[in-house]
């Protein structure tokens, strides 16, 4: 009697987290890049401490606003020249000479045939560092080893 595969060894999947994925990033709706890894998808809120009216053995922690950590985007492979390096080289290396322009930045979770699994869109999103690996002039290419984007707020589907 031959042994059925389990329905998570099918799908590719194990739980609910895909095996085989990677991220494709796009900005202002434009083609998306492919990333090999993308972190900082975290909010958190900050706590006041207030001293409490006439009694000094404690404070009152009360909730504040909240606040995003940077999204970082790790190793893609470009054109030299491509839109994402200017953007990137403007922002950072303008001298504030010009104003920063922000973009919608969404990432979407792709599994391993090309679909969407799970997409997050970072509003008003600017970069705030980055890095390239050494160039070659045989490739025509840059590969990208981190971008880090600040943003205002950011929402999952």
């Amino acid at each position: 009697m031959a042994k059925k595969k389990s329905k998570a060894k099918e799908e590719n999947v194990t739980g609910i987290y895909p095996v085989n994925f990677y991220f494709s990033v796009s900005f202002d709706s434009s083609e998306g890049i492919d990333f090999q890894e993308v972190s900082g998808l975290t909010r958190e809120q900050t706590i006041e401490e207030v001293a409490g009216g006439g009694e000094n053995r404690f404070k009152y922690r009360l909730p504040s606003v909240s606040i995003s950590k940077n999204l970082i985007l790790k190793r893609a492979v470009i054109l030299k020249g491509d839109a994402l390096t200017n953007w990137c080289k403007d922002s950072i290396d303008g001298g504030l000479a010009k104003p920063i322009k922000t973009k919608t930045v969404s990432v979407n979770l792709l599994n391993s045939e090309g679909q969407v699994s799970m997409k997050w869109n970072f509003y008003k999103a600017y970069p705030v560092k980055y890095s390239f690996s050494d160039l070659k002039s045989q490739t025509g290419e840059v590969l990208i080893d981190t971008i880090e984007l600040a943003y205002i707020h950011f929402t999952s589907s």
